[in-house]
């Protein structure tokens, strides 16, 4: 039982009102952020280096944001990282930037949504490296601001977010390169696609278990679930559809990143030793940035951390797993 203290912790919890339990949450973050700052200066040991400059890193939509964090901070490790943007001009900007901090970093242009664009970087890859050992899906999309929810563009936020990352992954997975570390991919997502989250869920309970449970997940049941929110966006019934109630398209696009980061580290799982690709995804927070209008409550950088601290885990790395602030989270 507990104890008189415990008691009274708990009457003075569960009396907090909406604000206090506010400050109480912001706090623990902070706190939380705190740790993760200090984290971050700890250096990895050598026995925890699995990488080298011959390690190469492929991050998307890497010319600005968390994407080019996420760039840095892997070349700041050693690595040698191809930038991957939609814009040469941004992306060879980007690319002499780092380059100037003497980082190990070239540039390719890259539209994730076009095939040939994928299939043409593919083939580059192949003749100037032989493959790649880290692929971080970063290219993404939002058109909507604060309080804003439009879905006028939602056809556009699928076609990055879901289906140029899942292009992504099926082309360069034939060219993860064979080791005993593993290769990696880590795909940007957010809490936002969350299946069960308290706030901003699947209302359709039938399609939340067909998504959640492995043995009905499938790439149809994915995309069946993008059609019908797409046929409900053009005949304006997605409002009483179910679906995720803030920033809607994007909510339901990372809803199936997330899903598919899901499936696609099953198929996956029965690699053999040297062959091993360890898939998972994460959701990088609030952040200021161009996508949020610079609105966000943390800096790229930060935001970038969790997704390099994926990549490079050192030791027995997890597949098919969500995180945010270095920290795993339910689906």
């Amino acid at each position: 039982m507990p104890g008189p203290s415990t008691k009274r912790e708990s009457c003075r919890a569960g009396g907090m009102g909406k604000k206090e339990r506010a400050e109480e949450r912001q706090q623990r973050r902070e706190e939380r952020l705190q740790e993760i700052a200090r984290l971050r200066q700890i250096p990895y040991t050598d026995a925890q280096r699995w990488w080298s400059s011959e390690t190469i890193a492929v991050v998307t939509g890497s010319n600005r944001g968390i994407g080019y964090e996420i760039a840095r901070s892997l070349a700041a490790h050693g690595l040698t990282v191809i930038l991957a943007a939609r814009d040469p001009d941004k992306g060879d900007e980007a690319k002499k930037s780092l380059q100037d901090e003497g980082l190990e970093v070239v540039f390719h242009q890259l539209d994730v949504c076009d095939s040939a664009s994928v299939e043409q970087f593919a083939n580059w890859i192949t003749v100037m490296y032989g493959g790649i050992d880290i692929l971080v899906n970063n290219a993404g999309v939002n058109f909507n601001l604060g309080f804003e929810n439009s879905v006028e563009f939602a056809e556009e936020v699928m076609a990055t977010n879901y289906f140029g990352t899942r292009r992504m992954i099926e082309t360069m997975i034939p060219l993860m390169k064979p080791s005993a570390s593993g290769a990696r991919i880590v795909n940007v997502s957010s809490r936002l696609g969350r299946l069960n989250g308290r706030r901003n869920r699947l209302g359709d309970v039938n399609l939340r278990n067909k998504l959640a449970v492995e043995e009905s997940l499938s790439e149809e049941v994915i995309e069946a679930t993008i059609n019908k929110f797409l046929e409900q966006v053009k005949d304006g019934s997605w409002i009483s559809g179910g679906w995720p109630q803030n920033f809607t398209d994007y909510s339901v696009s990372k809803l199936a990143v997330n899903a598919y980061t899901r499936l696609m580290a099953k198929k996956n799982s029965d690699r053999p030793e040297g062959h091993k690709i360890f898939i998972n995804c994460f959701c990088p927070g609030w952040v200021k940035t161009a996508m949020t209008g610079w609105q966000g409550n943390i800096s790229a950088e930060e935001a970038a951390d969790t997704g390099v601290w994926v990549a490079l885990q050192p030791t027995e790395p997890t597949t098919g797993n969500f995180f945010a602030e270095r920290r795993e989270i339910s689906f």
